[in-house]
């Protein structure tokens, strides 16, 4: 009965919206209000379905994040149920004056074999999850009646090689349009800059769903940042019975200011059609004005050159899985920006709308992909097996998309496809290159290859515009000496494996640990890969390489190497990879907190005075009477001191660290690397104090301490932002640490923490980046992991006021915060 009651009161809000809307086009999100179950019941398609028992929610929704854990879930996905059946059931009225338009729903994207039924009727369905969909159901609804939308998705197990979470988990639209509207995705803009002044290209197509003859005319006006007109066109144009009518325009601006890195500046084009001086139809496209050029020297933004330093991110978003979340999505990229990235490769799948929408924001780089595999499958259920069906509209739709987005630079048509050793697989890449020209004859096709030395011989490498190298960089200097017109980058690197905050002694090249954990001296990684301080010296050493995107920015949910989470049989007994279920290659941890990567690339990219040192300095219940510190920094030199004596001065470049490497594209295999992106010294362990201090010109500019910690003695809790929006999306991340009594973080906590959150707002997740952890993302607790655990909160909407945040442990102080939903 409640949740017949709550679709009734669902049924009014949605008619009390669309009652006010205009005969213009009128775009609102359909997210709210619903109803839910996993089940195989082929009838909850039908209009008369009982579902008064579902659970009620809102969109997006993940249902396998909410788990539970099993070690029978493979652990490729994360050992998580990303695989079943489930329905979506919602109730929507639509008012009679709107009985003249055109009604459509659009989903930003379903995980996955979706199937969209109507007030009973099959009116679409989509295997791809990742890529986005119009459907018109103007035909299937009733106006002033109560109309049901069903939705079944159906992911199936080993549909992917990482986790891909499970059910509607993007945004969902509902638009009313006037019959003569302009066409979905189909706008392009094309700017073009000279010295003073830039040129905007429109391209828009409108159709005519009625084929209604009369004169029309399109009005576009470019308005700048500060919300004022600084262009405007109007062209005018009848339909003669045609559905549809592309129509040109330039406008003019003067002295713009350009989309970069640095200032990401964006226009708004605003493009409103009229019938009779009547307003029937609006579409809104934000852009930017920017230059992009590719050469063998390199990659040019407006004319300067710019060196990627790019990284490999999988949509989903740690402890809150792969439900879309603007918030969450915008933390990810700050994240990385601090650790000095300038360029996402959206690995291995087109991004969510959000992503490449904050991109353009914040000023990065996009090198959006389409697939992971082609028509040759790696996993039972993977993509593979809906190649010949869909590849071709889900590449075009991913392109129509994202077309008008100043960050995205360059289109992938594939990671690692097993085409690569296949004769005849040039021919297939080079339908999907022809494809990419002919929809965005502008940016540049690549694709990543591993199988590098077949991906050239077979010809693949020839049919794309740009050639990616996955983890071949001893082979950059060969193959552009051979090549010299191609232009190359390694489009994955180093997958350099760890632990935030774990160190194991000795220092050794790669290996399993009964704590299924990795240590954090950034050497260790699988045998195709390499620390990323090798990345860096082939760099440094052939400059017109345009950059790389390292594997990965981000830990993710699967593929948690070097645990494959299978079982074996070893020495006459099963062995096994559980707990481990989540990747151990990012720089930063599920959570979002850094590892020592993190500042080992940010020395190397960032150019503001920085300095960090590792590992802790709680070793006195150690055997290790020695411990190798590492130290990395932007600046000239750096010293070390030890309780106040000085354990001497190095310089960045010429005092070199020996690492261990396992690479077998190394040709001889060496050993040991020389790196000169790192400082180390042997310390013999006293407890007290390390203090590091970072000279630039002779002068200090930076200084790091750490500490030997005391026992933990109470919570302290963080809160990334203490204002967040009332609308039930938005999100604090508040980072729990478990402290000493002079507050420093104890290095090797592993404390229970309780939260209770009263008032506006719940809880949207837990986590603590431990890798090998099972405890629920969706629960009142969650343990430390050396010293750190991860609490997300959410706002309830439209329910503004304080958030009281209670994080407590058994003998330890409890630590309070308060926040403010607006």
């Amino acid at each position: 009965m409640i949740n017949y009651l709550y679709s009734f009161f669902a049924l009014i809000l949605l008619t009390s919206c669309l009652k006010s809307q205009t005969l213009h086009s009128d775009r609102k999100s359909f997210n709210d209000d619903w109803l839910f179950m996993k089940t195989t019941d082929s009838l909850a398609a039908t209009t008369k379905f009982d579902d008064s028992n579902w659970r009620k929610l809102n969109l997006p929704h993940d249902w396998a994040i909410e788990g539970p854990f099993s070690r029978e879930n493979n652990l490729r996905t994360g050992g998580l149920p990303v695989f079943g059946e489930a329905w979506y059931r919602k109730y929507f009225t639509l008012n009679k004056a709107l009985k003249e338009q055109v009604i459509t729903l659009e989903f930003d994207g379903v995980m996955s074999n979706s199937t969209i039924y109507i007030n009973g009727q099959k009116v679409y369905a989509r295997p791809n999850g990742y890529v986005g969909f119009e459907i018109d159901i103007t035909p299937y609804i009733y106006f002033d009646k109560k109309n049901v939308i069903a939705v079944k998705v159906h992911p199936e197990e080993l549909s992917s090689r990482w986790y891909p979470g499970a059910g509607i988990y993007r945004n969902v639209w509902i638009e009313s349009k006037n019959k003569v509207h302009i066409k979905h995705w189909a706008t392009h803009i094309v700017t073009q800059n000279k010295e003073d002044s830039a040129t905007i290209n429109i391209k828009t197509t409108v159709t005519n769903n009625n084929k209604i003859r009369g004169a029309y005319k399109i009005e576009t006006t470019v308005i700048d940042e500060k919300n004022q007109k600084v262009a405007t066109h109007t062209t005018h144009f009848k339909f003669n019975a045609k559905t549809e009518k592309t129509l040109q325009q330039e406008l003019s601006i003067k002295n713009p200011k350009l989309w970069s890195l640095d200032s990401p500046y964006l226009y708004t084009a605003n493009i409103k059609v009229y019938k009779e001086n009547k307003l029937i139809d609006v579409y809104t496209s934000t852009f930017g004005i920017r230059t992009i050029k590719f050469t063998n020297k390199g990659f040019f933004l407006n004319g300067k050159r710019i060196k990627l330093k790019g990284v490999c991110l999988h949509h989903d978003l740690g402890p809150l899985g792969a439900a879309v979340n603007y918030r969450a999505t915008e933390r990810q990229l700050q994240i990385m920006k601090d650790m000095g990235v300038n360029a996402i490769r959206t690995s291995h799948n087109p991004a969510s709308p959000e992503q490449i929408e904050l991109c353009d924001k914040m000023g990065l780089l996009v090198m959006e992909e389409a697939f992971d595999c082609w028509k040759m499958s790696k996993v039972k259920n993977d993509y593979s097996k809906y190649w010949d069906e869909w590849y071709s509209q889900d590449l075009r739709d991913m392109i129509k998309r994202d077309k008008n987005h100043p960050s995205v630079i360059m289109w992938s048509i594939g990671n690692e496809i097993r085409e690569q050793g296949k004769k005849e697989g040039y021919i297939l890449a080079r339908k999907l290159v022809a494809i990419c020209h002919e929809e965005d004859s502008l940016r540049p096709v690549t694709a990543g290859f591993n199988n590098f030395t077949a991906a050239i011989k077979n010809g693949l490498a020839d049919e794309v515009d740009i050639v990616g190298a996955n983890y071949k960089p001893t082979l950059y200097k060969k193959t552009i000496e051979q090549h010299p017109n191609w232009i190359i980058y390694g489009s994955e690197t180093s997958s350099c494996v760890s632990s935030r905050g774990v160190y194991y002694l000795p220092i050794k090249k790669y290996g399993k640990r009964e704590t299924f954990q990795v240590s954090s001296y950034d050497v260790e990684s699988p045998s195709w890969a390499y620390p990323p301080d090798v990345e860096f010296y082939f760099q440094d050493s052939i400059p017109n390489v345009l950059g790389e995107f390292v594997w990965t920015g981000f830990d993710y949910l699967g593929e948690p190497t070097p645990y494959s989470g299978q079982d074996n049989f070893t020495h006459g007994k099963w062995t096994s990879d559980w707990p481990s279920k989540s990747s151990y290659f990012g720089a930063v941890d599920l959570c979002g907190f850094p590892k020592d990567r993190f500042y080992l690339y940010q020395s190397k990219w960032t150019n503001k005075p920085m300095i960090h040192i590792l590992p802790h300095w709680n070793w006195e219940n150690t055997p290790y009477k020695t411990i190798p510190v590492y130290c990395y920094s932007n600046c000239d030199e750096a010293e070390l001191f030890l309780n106040g004596k000085s354990l001497g001065k190095k310089t960045m470049g010429v005092d070199k660290t020996d690492i261990p490497v396992k690479f077998f594209a190394w040709g001889k295999r060496p050993k040991m690397f020389s790196s000169p992106y790192r400082l180390s010294w042997n310390v013999p362990y006293e407890p007290g104090e390390l203090l590091v201090i970072g000279y630039k010109d002779g002068k200090e500019a930076v200084r790091e301490v750490i500490k030997t910690v005391d026992k933990p003695a109470k919570v302290a809790l963080v809160a990334d932002r203490n204002t967040i929006a009332a609308d039930g999306y938005d999100l604090s991340f508040i980072t729990v640490k478990i402290e000493d009594k002079d507050a420093n973080i104890c290095p090797l906590a592993d404390n229970k923490v309780e939260f209770k959150v009263t008032g506006p707002a719940t809880i949207a997740a837990v986590g603590n980046g431990n890798a090998a952890s099972v405890e629920p993302f969706q629960a009142a607790y969650r343990k430390a992991f050396n010293g750190l655990c991860l609490l997300v909160v959410k706002s309830k909407k439209g329910e503004k006021g304080v958030v009281k945040i209670e994080a407590s442990s058994k003998g330890l102080q409890t630590a309070t915060l308060q926040i403010q939903t607006e």
